[in-house]
């Protein structure tokens, strides 16, 4: 095997291994300090040794057992206490555990991470570096702070749950579903500043987010085979991403999903998110009500069923609303229904609804796109122009704003 191979399998052996790597050893010391920077540790070895000793027989057997060394030998040196150091001692001396038995210690990783006691930027941050293994950098460019800044939201985070005792282990039966459900809203806020990335500076699509997003929910999935909401929010996340390569123009412009060359689409991604719509139907068949992710999923499962955006069963999507609504009454939802009664129902319905939602959507951007589309479908020309421009205004997104500007320049 020559330096390039031994080089991307430590890439791959870095996301297949690294929440493993880091949960084993939250597990064994219960320090997520310690379990970070050993975990670091042993990865940076490998990339020393690896390329002259040859690539180890299992990759991650070889970096948890050196990641663990790695841990005692920082608490030898910082003198801990001597029930900690027996402890530590006890672990190095344990036999070491196959892999697919620390599987439920990523997903207690994933809880601790994701604790309601932290502010929700903090999971966020806390779980991409933790679980997901991405460099501080990475993290800070993602979502546009200063590096420093982001160590520091991490570090407080990492300090709150050591301060208030937040254990490393999984919510009890009844708290379970809460639970789940705060995780599966920080991956789908990683996965929606990666599809439409909020600031002016970044690349309009962040495909590395998008990527991790997707990728933790398949292992939240693995470890939740039964949960409806994680196979729903896969389902959801994986019809979104078919559509990212046809999302932004050559020329740096937003594709609206009326526009868009649907044989671009990934039909991989596709099937496979259709494949768990019919699965959560089948199960809503049999009297298992289902989630605000599973109808999110089954509404995008219209739209990639269509071949043109003539042929979409708009009554279809504005029923399956209707059913959001019940769960979800938020303004957000409101208006991407309204989007929907458009196109079965006519603009001027349409408008009205939209209307509505002024006060509450007053700072939102998308809900002056959509003013400024239906006022130009009814021919209110000035009246569009300025709803285009407070869009613009709002929008972080420079492929967005491209778009929009396009847009509001063809009514003069």
């Amino acid at each position: 095997m020559n330096r390039i191979d031994v080089r991307e399998a430590i890439t791959q052996a870095h996301h297949e291994e690294w929440a493993r790597v880091v949960a084993s050893l939250a597990r064994r010391f219960g320090d997520l300090d310690i379990a970070e920077e050993a975990a670091a540790e042993a990865f940076a070895t490998a990339v020393e040794r690896w390329p002259s000793d040859g690539l180890p027989p299992n990759p991650g057997a070889w970096l948890t057992t050196t990641a663990n060394r790695k841990a005692i030998d920082r608490i030898r040196r910082e003198n801990k206490r001597d029930d900690k150091h027996k402890e530590a001692q006890m672990s190095y001396d344990a036999p070491s555990e196959p892999l697919g038995a620390v599987d439920d210690d990523r997903l207690r990783l994933i809880f601790t991470c994701c604790h309601p006691a932290l502010a929700m930027e903090a999971r966020v941050a806390l779980t991409l570096r933790m679980v997901a293994g991405l460099t501080m950098p990475e993290i800070a460019r993602a979502f546009l702070v200063a590096e420093s800044a982001m160590g520091q939201r991490i570090t407080r985070a990492k300090a709150k749950i050591k301060a208030a005792r937040i254990p490393y282990r999984m919510p009890s039966a009844d708290d379970l579903p809460a639970r789940v459900s705060g995780v599966l809203a920080v991956l789908f806020l990683v996965f929606n500043e990666g599809y439409l990335a909020t600031g002016p500076d970044s690349d309009p699509v962040r495909h590395e987010l998008t990527a991790e997003a997707i990728r933790l929910t398949r292992l939240i999935r693995v470890l939740l085979p039964d949960d409806g909401e994680v196979a729903g929010l896969l389902a959801l996340m994986l019809l979104i991403e078919a559509r990212r390569p046809a999302r932004v123009s050559t020329g740096g412009e937003l594709v609206p999903l009326a526009e868009q060359d649907r044989g671009a689409w990934d039909a991989g991604l596709i099937a496979e998110g259709h494949l768990l719509v019919r699965e959560r139907l089948a199960a809503a068949a049999a009297g298992v009500a289902p989630g605000r992710y599973q109808i999110l999923a089954a509404i995008n499962a219209v739209h990639t069923s269509a071949r043109d955006m003539r042929d979409t069963d708009w009554s279809q999507v504005v029923a399956l609303y209707d059913q959001l609504v019940r769960l979800d009454a938020s303004p957000i939802i409101a208006l991407n229904r309204a989007i929907a009664v458009a196109e079965l129902d006519g603009p001027e319905v349409a408008l009205a609804i939209v209307d509505r939602l002024a006060e509450a959507l007053a700072g939102y951007h998308a809900y002056h796109v959509t003013r400024a589309d239906l006022l130009r479908r009814l021919g209110r020309g000035d009246e569009s122009r300025a709803a285009y421009d407070r869009a613009i205004d709002l929008a972080g997104n420079i492929a967005e704003t491209a778009y929009l500007t396009r847009r509001r320049d063809q009514l003069r």
